[in-house]
């Protein structure tokens, strides 16, 4: 047992430097992006680093499972060096079973990763996007989904109307059961209009089935409102605002993710991308697990055997493989090609095997 605790103090102890290491990296190179993005646009040197200390969080947790393997690499290459694997052999420990310790805190780290550093990470994306906005000048998002259904806002000539609907297709260009309230530039309500569908066209909300108020100006809206068959109501919006509207899956906490999805469904939006992302995540930890076991499969070995240099860019580039073969799968999960549980956990399963077999060929031949 004291084995094991001895091995685990060190892999925490290299998974923490390596993390430094990377966490400082990444924070100077994410200073020089934000001068280079926002340095022509009258922004402080501490809003500069505060916008780089907001975005470090997210470009390093893309990278974490590579992190767990450089760690892993350090951890047996200093127990190589030592001879510590020898004597644990030579003691009659398998070196199989010196992994328990590792693959354990790769696991908790993972655990505590989705459950702690995930909601942090959604966090400071969403207040990065919210102050680099500001020095952009742009306008926050104009869609929210809620229970109530679908929230837009649009400014016309000074008017700003804000339109919910019940119901909207897969892109939210058409628009089911809504409603339109325009306001004045002094925020005071101009008119509401209420349609039984509303179709996005090019510069303008085709409407039909509408019914609609003066609000503004008249003592009985009631009485003055018109039935019209279809309407044309001005609008700003595009489709790619639209889109890009939708809440990033990485922007989301993993706690909220699953509420949000089902508003997503209501609301008749496809959620495959956030379920894909919530799967990955809850997987995560199996994949810190597989990465342990592919760093130790290259380098439980003594320095004397040579080829050191090899063994580690074999265990990097394996790492590498499998990493990227995890976001390409998970594209096709996105577009509704693989099942999203099969192209989400598959991966960090199947590395976790091809793992073993290394260890075992590697230890036994």
């Amino acid at each position: 047992m004291t084995l094991y605790f001895y091995l685990g103090r060190k892999y925490i102890k290299a998974l923490l430097g390596v993390l430094g290491i990377f966490v400082g990296i990444a924070f100077l190179i994410d200073i020089a992006e934000q001068f280079r993005r926002f340095g022509d646009k009258d922004a402080s040197f501490s809003e500069l680093v505060l916008l780089a200390a907001l975005n470090t969080p997210s470009s390093m947790y893309s990278i974490l499972p590579l992190v767990v393997v450089l760690s892993t690499l350090a951890l047996f290459l200093g127990l190589a060096r030592s001879s510590e694997l020898v004597v644990i052999r030579a003691a009659g420990r398998s070196a199989i079973k010196s992994l328990i310790s590792p693959v354990i805190v790769a696991f908790m780290f993972g655990v505590i990763t989705v459950a702690v550093f995930n909601p942090i990470v959604a966090a400071t994306k969403k207040e990065y996007e919210h102050v680099s906005r500001s020095f952009n000048n742009n306008q926050t998002s104009v869609m929210s989904i809620s229970a109530e259904g679908l929230w837009l806002r649009q400014q016309n000539d000074g008017n700003q109307t804000v339109i919910r609907a019940e119901g909207a297709n897969l892109d939210g260009t058409e628009l089911q059961n809504v409603f339109f309230i325009i306001f004045t530039p002094d925020g005071a309500p101009q008119t509401r209009i209420e349609a039984a569908s509303a179709k996005l066209m090019d510069g303008y909300w085709a409407l039909e089935g509408v019914k609609k108020w003066p609000l503004k100006g008249s003592t009985n809206p009631e009485r003055d409102a018109l039935l019209l068959e279809r309407y044309n109501l001005e609008s700003d919006l595009t489709l790619d605002q639209i889109r890009d509207s939708f809440g990033t899956p990485d922007a989301i906490s993993i706690w909220k993710l699953p509420n949000y999805i089902n508003q997503l469904e209501r609301a008749g939006f496809s959620a495959l991308k956030h379920r894909a992302w919530f799967n990955r995540e809850l997987a995560l930890p199996l994949m810190f697990v597989a990465m342990v076991m592919i760093g130790a499969g290259f380098t439980m070995r003594h320095t004397r055997f040579g080829r050191t240099g090899v063994m580690i860019l074999a265990a990097i580039l394996l790492a590498f493989s499998l990493f990227f073969l995890r976001d390409f799968i998970q594209i096709f999960a996105e577009n509704g090609q693989v099942p999203v549980m099969l192209a989400t956990w598959a991966p960090p399963i199947a590395s976790i095997c091809i793992a073993m077999a290394l260890l075992l060929h590697m230890e036994d031949g």
